[in-house]
């Protein structure tokens, strides 16, 4: 209700004629025709009431106004509605139909206002971007690391490193300071604004944390999660020297790095800079209304004043004049308009302005960003691989099983998957168990899935970045990196235990390192190949490697039928556009059914890409085409480009599409504030959907406008030969007015 009040009040604030038309509503109801100073006779507005005055001062200060408007859209070759609303009201108040003078007044600051929401909507477009960027860093102050401007301890000022980059200052530390571990290091920082980090600092980031400002890293790894920059799905790992982008989300611990861009030019800040340049570059967008508005507004003025002339009765004018009120397209558009976005809203689909309307229906060109858009984003398990020879009783589901309840206290970004994977593993053996299928033997029976109960899970510990273990019913179980996995409690591969017939050499021991690594690919070749879009988790049970669970970012259930939906409803074209790597894109792509894939994009390249397909579909403009943009402002035949996106990565690329069409769960997103359209619930089956919505509205609307001004035509040309008083006109466009609202609610008819 607060929010309402403001909003209203607002609304007040920067239309004021909207609260003022009204309130006049009531002297006009009231006082009409009281008249303190007697008669009197004003040539063409005859002795109007109190109420009537009112009425009249307040359409002055209309026309006045609109006028004033008027003569801006002019010079910048505009021409819309706002001349028929002109011509109405005057001939209203000429034939002295307050009444509808009043309405008039009413319907255009309404307009305004439905405008004023629409910009306050957009200027504040970035709250979300802005928000979600990095506030903060915590640099590191503590003898032994060198930072430009920060005393070290010893005198100096950092900058009397052998180097001066920070790197030999952060090697003396202690080992753990380098890794990102918690220790004495990590622990000596100030936190400060992001905006005062200087190329130079050294900084750590906490687990969960975003990284603030580009960097190098010097930790020895790190997990990042790049989603928010690239839109890949899988955190990548990186290691010492490697590039650390703003934007970057760190994984489960620590990590130290050295700043090499200041906040202004770090990745995150520009991908804030092309949001906002792109809207601001959003060309104007025609709108229907205005469209109509000029042929009309000219013959309607042509027969008035044929009329008058052939007459010479001026009263003539205003007859036709009054049947010229533009009612169908100040009303009926709005209304079909406002029951289209209905639909929408209902379907789960929010738009944000009113042009939306105007231009779905006229996509051609479709772009789709790949993770979280056209998959589900999640990795998912797509099967369990046992190893060949490993001599378990266990199955897939037994394994799982046991993964998933280990992993349930994880977070990594592969547990989600395995954990809901494991769920659903541990009901298929409670139903197994309840139909008498035994899948161990007898003896065995602790096993979990052997029993209604939940497993038992205990002293579970999660080594960050490379797995978690603990005990299932007894079981000791470690899931994570092959060399987690298989390891023994020394941290070597125990050959004799995971593979099979091969014991453990005295070369193996001696070679380290290499050997391990030799062992490690020799079990890889056990299980076979990745695709370049799998990612795998090992599982050993009691020290012996077992299993390779193998999860995807696969794509939505039903991305494919929605893509086919949309080719349906004749979009001639429909591209990927994503950050992540050409060999997992196309194979995303393949099963959804895009043959336009572009691969390995930051935010700036996804843009580039929607603006030259943009340019292209304009080149072939027909002439007749180009004389209607001259003058309405806007091309009749524009091909429509629309990006469809999910993520940070995204908001740039929906902000400078013709249409950016933002999915979500419901909640606030920087692509939720930087699209057009918002689809609510996630459900890329939306996107056809919201077309078809769009393009039915639009015919609906066109289809209640022209036979508004169809029938107002009719009415003109009669009131031209004296067929109809102006009383009766008054009347009579009210009924015309009746007609095109009542088509134009057909709107709502779910018909598509």
């Amino acid at each position: 209700m607060r929010k309402f009040i403001y909003l209203c009040s607002h609304l007040c604030v920067q239309v004021p004629l909207l609260p003022i038309a009204v309130l006049t509503v009531i002297p006009l109801a009231v006082c009409p025709s009281w008249r303190p100073w007697g008669a009197a006779d004003i040539p063409i507005l005859g002795n109007p009431g109190v109420g009537q005055w009112i009425v009249i001062i307040v359409v002055a200060y209309t026309i006045i106004d609109t006028v004033r408007g008027m003569i801006d859209d002019l010079r910048h070759g505009r021409v819309g509605v706002d001349l028929l609303a002109v011509v109405a009201i005057a001939a209203t108040v000429a034939v002295q139909e307050y009444w509808a003078s009043w309405a008039v007044v009413l319907m255009i600051s309404s307009g305004e206002a439905i405008e004023e929401y629409a910009q306050s909507k957009a200027e504040s477009s970035l709250t979300a971007l802005m928000t979600a960027a990095p506030q903060t860093a915590h640099v590191v102050r503590r003898p032994g690391v060198g930072v430009a401007g920060v005393n070290t301890g010893d005198g100096s000022d950092g900058s009397s490193d052998d180097r001066g980059d920070g790197f030999r200052k952060v090697a003396a530390l202690p080992s753990s300071a380098a890794s990102g571990s918690s220790d004495a290091a990590t622990s000596h920082y100030d936190t400060v604004a992001v905006e005062s980090v200087t190329p130079g600092d050294v900084l750590i980031v906490l687990p969960g944390e975003t990284v603030p400002v580009d960097g190098e890293l010097l930790s020895g790894s790190a997990t990042l999660d790049l989603s928010n920059i690239n839109g890949e799905p899988v955190p990548r790992e990186v290691f010492a020297g490697a590039r650390v982008m703003s934007g970057a989300v760190n994984g489960s611990t620590t990590l130290t790095m050295r700043a090499t861009e200041a906040a202004r030019d770090s990745q995150y800040q520009r991908i804030l800079a092309l949001v906002a340049a792109a809207r601001d570059s959003r060309p104007a967008v025609v709108k229907t209304a205005d469209v109509l508005a000029v042929p009309f507004t000219v013959l309607a003025l042509a027969i008035a004043a044929v009329a008058w002339l052939v007459s010479g009765v001026p009263t003539r004018f205003a007859q036709v004049l009054v049947l010229a009120t533009p009612c169908p397209l100040l009303i009926a558009a709005p209304v079909a308009y406002v029951a289209g976005t209905g639909r929408l809203a209902k379907s789960g689909i929010l738009i944000k302005t009113q042009d939306v309307l105007e231009n779905l229906g006229r996509v051609t060109h479709v772009f789709f960003d790949k993770t979280g858009t056209l998959t589900v984003k999640q990795p998912q398990v797509t099967r369990v691989e046992m190893l060949p020879g490993a001599g378990t009783h266990l199955n897939e589901d037994h394994v799982l099983m046991m993964a998933g309840v280990v992993e349930t206290y994880s977070v990594h970004i592969l547990a989600k998957g395995i954990a809901k994977a494991g769920t659903e593993a541990l009901s298929r053996l409670h139903r197994r168990f309840e139909e008498g299928q035994r899948l161990c033997p007898q003896p065995d029976a602790d096993w979990p899935g052997h029993g209604r109960d939940y497993p038992v899970v205990k002293h579970i510990d999660e080594d960050a970045g490379k797995g978690i273990s603990g005990e299932v019913n007894g079981h000791k179980v470690r899931v994570g990196r092959l060399s987690f996995a298989a390891s023994s409690e020394d941290g070597f591969l125990p050959v004799e235990r995971i593979v099979p017939g091969r014991a453990t050499t005295d070369g193996d021991r001696q070679s380290g390192k290499q050997g391990e690594g030799r062992l490690a690919d020799e079990i890889r070749t056990r299980f076979g190949m990745l695709a370049p879009d799998e990612m795998a988790s090992y599982v050993s049970v009691d020290g012996h490697l077992i299993a390779r669970i193998v999860l995807r970012d696969v794509p939505r259930a039903n991305a494919k039928s929605a893509l086919a939906s949309l080719r349906g409803l004749g979009v001639a074209k429909l591209s990927m556009l994503t950050g992540d790597k050409r060999s997992s894109a196309a194979i995303i792509a393949s099963e959804v059914g895009i043959d336009d894939v572009q691969s390995e994009l930051f935010p700036e390249g996804k843009v580039v890409a929607v603006k030259n397909a943009t340019e292209d579909a304009h080149q072939n403009q027909p002439a007749w085409d180009k004389v209607v943009q001259r003058v309405v402002g806007e091309s009749m035949t524009r091909q429509v480009t629309m990006m469809v996106g999910d993520g940070v990565n995204d908001a740039p690329v929906l902000a400078a599409a013709d249409i950016g069409m933002a999915m979500t769960d419901g909640t606030s997103t920087a692509a939720s504030e930087s699209a057009q359209v918002v689809i609510l619930n996630d459900d890329i089956a939306a996107v056809p959907r919201a077309i078809a919505i769009a393009r039915r509205t639009k015919r609906v609307m066109l289809q209640a406008v022209l036979a508004g001004l169809a029938l107002a035509l009719i009415g003109m040309v009669a009131a031209a030969f004296n067929l109809i008083p102006v009383v009766v006109g008054a009347f009579l466009q009210e009924a015309i007015d009746v007609v095109s609202i009542l088509w134009a609610l057909t709107a709502l008819l779910d018909r598509d």
